[in-house]
């Protein structure tokens, strides 16, 4: 899941954050695991990856840095949703 780069700086996005895990976790949820990038940034990556050589990001279950992973994950990485309304 990737939440705005921002979220946690207000009061209410912190909540709004809070919420949300708490309510995954009751409904049974065991993982969960944050990005917090936005398109536009690891568009970017794609394009100039020397610019971006230390951008790290989560992909399922470990870190990596993204201009080092296959462009398939990558894509993958770009296309999971972005929540952007707090």
């Amino acid at each position: 899941m990737r939440l705005p780069v921002g979220i946690l700086r207000s009061e209410k996005g912190v909540a709004s954050v809070a919420h949300l895990v708490r309510a995954y976790f009751n409904k049974g949820g065991f993982h969960v695991q944050f990005n917090s990038v936005d398109s536009a940034t690891l568009r970017a990556a794609q394009e100039r990856p020397a610019d971006y050589a230390d951008l790290v990001v989560r992909v399922s279950g470990y870190s990596a840095y993204f201009t080092r992973l296959g462009r398939r994950i990558q894509d993958d990485i770009i296309a999971r949703t972005e929540f952007t309304s707090c």
